[in-house]
């Protein structure tokens, strides 16, 4: 049944899902808008085929938009619960986690199934369009927009050249004009003063209004040996010229990108993957049996002449490749020599072709078979980035656009290149094509569900305090007591009692000390071995705390001020790093990580023996504080 809890969790996430989903649609659409510009710009496109191209590069871009879109959204949406205590208050009514992404875990279904729709059904047909259009952007010749002051060479065989020109009249000025349909060293030059250009009805041609100029012209090609070459100048008050330039766009024919592998569903996929293994297989195996029958026969090295001498050495021992060699005379050695270098050669180029088709087909395959896989982790992608996003926007507790972008940006480029790096390797065939494809998911996945476990059970995961103390108790580093004076005091502390106290745990810290022979350097092998527990030390912390605890009650300020001296005792670093035994063992065999626990243990022991001595001086001071507040 769906409940009022639900609807409020759908409302809040749609709302945000749909924005982010544009944001990061557009954001992609202008990465690949940017990657084509120059085919685009400049050649005069109208405005329904500009339209067609963002068109069919938005439903292409659809799939790789929606899991930044989900993650992103997630994000933004648990982190809004957390910063205002809105999931704090769903966990307190006794709804977990679970239930409360339970809505969206089925509105991510449909949203995988949506993206597996894109991908199958209109996916492919909408590449077919846009790689169609490309293709015929690619092939259509500029706008002609000629620049003042440089050469313009997108018109074909011709280079022209404008000092100046009137963009309200179209005329132009000092023109220089670059005829190189014959080639560079035979180029007909023409320079005028003035001109004008004018597109003919069928925009097919260009029709140049030359004025007042002159034109050169090489009568006979620079290529022979003459040093003097005849040209021809001709003076002009008016000249007209035809020049070819198709200006209108014309699609190309879509069967060259109907047989790539983006432009199928599964379905062909499939078929063309199981034809293609089938080829392999046969024309792989044609080859290895048309190499191993004909390609290595024994041939006959004499003729029919020397017989006498072919069977002399075939009667000596045999027949073989040196001892027929050395019965033919020289002019049959060249020609056997000269014949099999021309064999070898052929036999060469043969095998290199073999080659290359078996490898273009097989490479072929690998697309064929990534692009099917892409289709179902693409779709799946969705559903892990929304069990990181919901769990880690809880943890995070932070809304808006901020924090949330950040951390979405920074998974999405990680998800990236972990994917583009799986899809290279199974496209180049270093790894199996599935195994390639499906790395993203099974790295991402895992961090998924422990982000939701931990988030479930309200586990600290990115809290800096507690890995910093991770680190901090790694290395050895020691933390300091902070205490402060109370504002509100409702226990006294117990005066008349607390310096027996005192003079009790220092005489148990001494011969404790005295008892565990902190000085002293362990038995490396017992120390492995031997299953210790030191509860005394856990005793004796306790202890200390309790008394600091119920010592900070106190309206002394140099009572309190003193109790910031008493160090923070590791109870359990100077024994063993590891509870279980077998662990310990296995730490101990390993020599190098054995040594380096060993120092460490030794070092503890010598802090904690330090330690000891401390708390005991700093209980002669308290006491005497203690006593003089008594007096008071």
């Amino acid at each position: 049944m769906i409940k009022r809890l639900d609807i409020f969790i759908l409302k809040s996430f749609c709302l945000l899902f749909a924005g982010t989903f544009f944001i990061c649609l557009f954001i992609f659409m202008m990465q690949f808008l940017w990657k084509y510009v120059d085919d685009m710009v400049g050649k005069g496109l109208e405005m329904s085929v500009l339209a067609e191209f963002f068109f069919y590069s938005a439903l292409s871009l659809v799939p790789v938009s929606l899991p930044l879109a989900v993650l992103l959204a997630a994000l933004i949406t648990f982190g809004n619960f957390g910063e205002r205590f809105e999931l704090l208050a769903m966990k307190a009514a006794g709804i977990s986690l679970i239930k409360v992404m339970r809505p969206l875990i089925v509105l991510m279904v449909g949203v995988c199934a949506v993206s597996f729709y894109f991908q199958d059904v209109v996916g492919p047909r909408a590449q077919v369009k846009l790689w169609t259009l490309l293709m015929s952007m690619k092939q259509k010749s500029p706008e002609l927009e000629i620049p003042e002051g440089v050469f313009y060479d997108e018109i074909e065989g011709y280079n022209l050249y404008v000092k100046h020109k009137d963009r309200k009249t179209g005329m132009l000025y000092d023109m220089l004009i670059y005829n190189m349909a014959n080639g560079f060293e035979n180029a007909t030059i023409i320079k005028s003063d003035s001109g004008r250009i004018e597109m003919t009805a069928d925009h097919k041609h260009l029709y140049l209004h030359l004025f007042s100029g002159e034109q050169f012209e090489n009568l006979k090609s620079q290529n022979t040996n003459r040093n003097n070459v005849p040209y021809r100048r001709e003076t002009f008050s008016q000249k007209h010229i035809i020049i070819e330039f198709d200006s209108d766009f014309s699609m190309v024919d879509d069967g060259v990108i109907t047989g790539h592998s983006s432009s199928k569903n599964m379905a062909a996929l499939q078929a063309d993957i199981d034809s293609m293994r089938v080829r392999n297989d046969s024309v792989g195996r044609m080859y290895y049996v048309e190499g191993k029958e004909n390609e290595y026969q024994t041939l006959e090295l004499v003729s029919a002449r020397d017989t006498t001498r072919f069977i002399e050495v075939k009667e000596a021992g045999g027949i073989s490749a040196d001892s027929v060699l050395q019965a033919a005379t020289l002019a049959q050695k060249q020609d056997v020599l000269t014949t099999a270098t021309k064999r070898a050669d052929a036999m060469l180029s043969d095998w290199k072709y073999k080659s290359i088709d078996i490898l273009q087909t097989d490479a072929n395959l690998r697309r064929h078979v990534a692009a099917w896989h892409e289709k179902i982790t693409l779709a799946l992608a969705c559903m892990v980035f929304f069990f990181i996003g919901a769990p880690l926007g809880g943890i995070i507790r932070k809304g808006g656009l901020g924090m949330p972008v950040v951390v979405s940006v920074l998974i999405f480029i990680f998800y990236y290149i972990v994917n583009n790096t799986g899809f290279k390797m199974a496209r180049d065939g270093k790894w199996i094509p599935w195994i390639g494809m499906w790395t993203s998911t099974a790295i991402l996945a895992p961090i998924g569900a422990y982000l939701t476990y931990k988030s479930n059970n309200d586990s600290v995961v990115l809290h800096m305090d507690t890995y910093i103390g991770h680190l901090k108790r790694f290395f050895g580093i020691r933390e300091v007591r902070h205490v402060f004076p109370k504002e509100v005091i409702i226990d006294d502390p117990d005066y008349s009692t607390l310096p027996e106290r005192l003079r009790r745990l220092s005489t148990d810290c001494k011969a404790y000390a005295e008892s565990r022979r902190l000085k002293q350097w362990p038995n490396y092998y017992r120390l492995w071995t031997a299953n210790l527990t030191d509860t005394a030390l856990d005793e004796l912390n306790d202890r200390l705390e309790a008394t600091v605890e119920e010592l900070s009650n106190s309206r002394s300020a140099t009572i309190v001020a003193a109790l910031g001296h008493y160090p923070i005792l590791a109870t359990h670093a100077h024994v063993r790093p590891f509870r279980r035994r077998s662990l310990n063992i296995a730490c101990g065999a390993l020599l190098p990580v054995g040594l380096f626990f060993y120092f460490r243990i030794q070092g503890y022991k010598l802090r904690l023996q330090r330690d000891l001595e401390q708390i005991c001086a700093n209980n002669d001071v308290v006491i005497q504080l203690i006593q003089r507040t008594d007096n008071k």
